[in-house]
């Protein structure tokens, strides 16, 4: 374990020099230590200094719980991955029902957990020494709760549709969907006051506990994910009519099975609307719990040039950004709307047009969001700000989430390139596909690099003086324990150079009023891009699916194989925009 047993504090004059250094936050990098910290009553802390900048690797045990955590996590998703490709395409043997009573158990044990790790870390005041400043942001929890009000909501709706069913169906539909919001909303709490722990006590156990919430959030993830791409997935048939794909497999296990009353249409396509917002709930809660388990047992943050100093979000002196990307918002609207009616029209004329629209809409947006992202690769250039130096788990994780998600949306383009080019452009709409696909290319790759670049550089400061502070928070309890020398003397107690505890004391000091025209352009720069990506979330998030209604793909692939790309792509291109939105946030923020 990392939390290891070792000698009483009367025992402190065995120990060895290096034992009884004290790690200390300053300018320089931080140094890992044999450390001791000793708590009231004479009980050890931990014995290892050991933050998640590398070192850790020094410390077997704390190697073997991370790998045990993981090991739990694997197992429990990829069963979880079998049962849910056995309830789509065998609904004999394993039906949905039992998909979801395997849920319900994962729910309650990461329930459980989180109320005990909850209420443990409240009465044990040494479970939480540090805060990691980085981790969850107000912005990134205030997104969690809009999104996990949706999915309760949806809930909801989902309850009220299958008591409809009761009559005829399994009980198990109406306990899953409760289940879920009793778990969203014990999440919700945990992640708001607790996504900036760095927790050195019980550390097996917390990482196993955190371990298995991102694997459920991660099912309910993929659940959310097929149900929604079998609701969605329309493909053609013989006699070029169209067939969702989710009438071929069976959602409920009997198709006699009728409606006991009048509104389960309705609730039915309530609940469909809100699936988008419980996709993307279950992937912020799984991002910051994955933070949360890379912080366990951290002493102290990696060194890094970020101030720490509040950062809030306002619109003053930023007016075109934001003007031009609602213009592009709501002409994604109109358009998204206008397409949704007509490609249900079995008029061939309508759906053509509402495709062209569609692709010019898509390129529209292309082009501005490259030229913005041009332009503010030329203000990367111009300004001084230097780069972050260290390694930081919130910053690792969202460059690795923003690169990996883009690469759905990357295979999608290439695909589609690939079979356009085959059979040969032969019409407006081929020219147009192409077009907009090479263009959604060269944006995701300008995008990717300028978001990555502005996460790696420094806040703006306009005195750099070289101060930087450390982003650890320390508890009360650890500052009141200083004080009192409740700690031993020698002991491992972390402080604060007093060019920090200056700046932490005067944050605002270094901050001038005004705006230099570089941080307003790249202000409104980000503004526009964020609007931008909204709006190209949307659309495919609330079902627009082009790839199904323009024959290339189909046509070219085998049908079932084009399903697959799509459908395990699409995903990823939704979480895109909206992880891209985030970033573009933090982006103007931090500007």
């Amino acid at each position: 374990m990392c939390l290891a047993s070792g000698l009483p504090p009367d025992s402190s004059n065995e120990m060895t020099t290096q034992d009884e250094e004290e790690p200390r936050i300053s300018s320089s990098p931080p140094i890992i230590t044999h450390s001791r910290a000793w708590g009231p009553h004479g009980r050890r802390l931990s014995s290892w200094a050991c933050p998640s900048l590398g070192p850790a690797s020094q410390d077997p045990a704390c190697n073997w719980s991370s790998l045990l955590s993981g090991l739990v996590a694997l197992n429990v998703f990829l069963l979880g991955c079998a049962l849910v490709s056995a309830s789509v395409f065998n609904t004999v043997h394993i039906t949905s029902a039992h998909l979801q009573v395997y849920l319900i158990c994962l729910i309650i044990l990461s329930t459980c957990w989180m109320l005990y790790y909850a209420a443990y870390t409240y009465r044990e005041d040494q479970a939480v020494l540090y805060k990691d400043g980085h981790a969850g942001p107000i912005w990134l929890r205030g997104g969690l709760i809009l999104f996990g009000v949706c999915s309760m909501i949806m809930d909801i709706f989902k309850v009220a549709y299958y008591v409809g069913y009761l009559h005829c169906d399994s009980a198990v539909k109406i306990v899953f969907p409760i289940a879920q919001a009793v778990f969203i909303f014990v999440q919700t709490y945990f992640l708001w006051f607790h996504a900036k722990d760095c927790v050195q006590l019980q550390r097996n156990i917390t990482r196993c506990g955190l371990m298995l919430t991102l694997s459920t959030n991660l099912m309910l993830w993929m659940t959310a994910v097929t149900e929604e791409s079998l609701h969605q997935t329309v493909l053609p048939t013989s006699n070029a009519s169209k067939t969702s794909r989710s009438m071929a497999m069976q959602v409920r296990s009997d198709d006699s099975c009728e409606c006991s009353h009048s509104a389960c249409s309705i609730f039915e396509t309530a609940s469909n609307y809100l699936y988008p917002f419980n996709i993307e709930y279950s992937l912020f809660a799984s991002a910051m719990t994955y933070v949360m388990w890379k912080n366990v047992g951290r002493l102290l943050d990696e060194h890094n040039h970020h101030h720490n100093l509040p950062q809030r979000f306002h619109l003053r002196d930023v007016l075109l950004g934001p003007i031009n990307g609602l213009l592009i918002l709501v002409a994604g609207l109109v358009t998204f709307i206008m397409y949704k009616v007509d490609v249900q029209e079995q008029d061939e004329a309508k759906k053509e047009a509402a495709l062209q629209m569609h692709y010019i809409m898509n390129m529209v947006a292309y082009v501005l969001m490259s030229a913005c992202t041009l332009a503010g690769w030329v203000l990367y250039g111009l300004e001084q700000r230097e780069h972050v130096s260290g390694k930081n788990p919130t910053r690792s994780l969202d460059v690795g989430l923003l690169l990996g998600a883009s690469m759905g949306q990357f295979a999608i383009c290439y695909f589609t390139i690939v079979a356009v080019v085959a059979t040969g452009i032969q019409s407006h709409l081929d020219a147009l596909n192409l077009t907009s696909t090479l263009l959604a290319v060269i944006q995701l790759g300008l995008q990717n690099g300028f978001i990555v670049e502005g996460l790696h550089r420094q806040p703006y400061s306009p005195h750099n003086s070289g101060t930087h502070a450390a982003h650890v928070f320390t508890s009360t309890y650890t500052l009141r324990s200083h004080s009192d020398s409740e700690l031993p003397e020698s002991k491992s107690t972390t402080t604060v150079t007093s060019d920090t505890s200056q700046l932490q004391t005067n944050p605002l000091h270094h901050f001038s009023t005004g705006l230099s025209w570089k941080r307003r352009a790249l202000k409104e720069i980000c503004a526009f891009l964020m609007l931008c990506n909204i709006t190209l979330w949307i659309m495919p998030a609330f079902g627009a699916r082009p790839q199904f209604e323009n024959p290339h793909g189909h046509d070219f692939y085998d049908l079932y194989m084009w399903v697959a790309v799509v459908n395990i792509g699409l995903p990823f291109s939704i979480f895109y925009r909206m992880h891209s939105v985030a970033g573009l946030f933090e982006l103007y923020v931090l500007s």
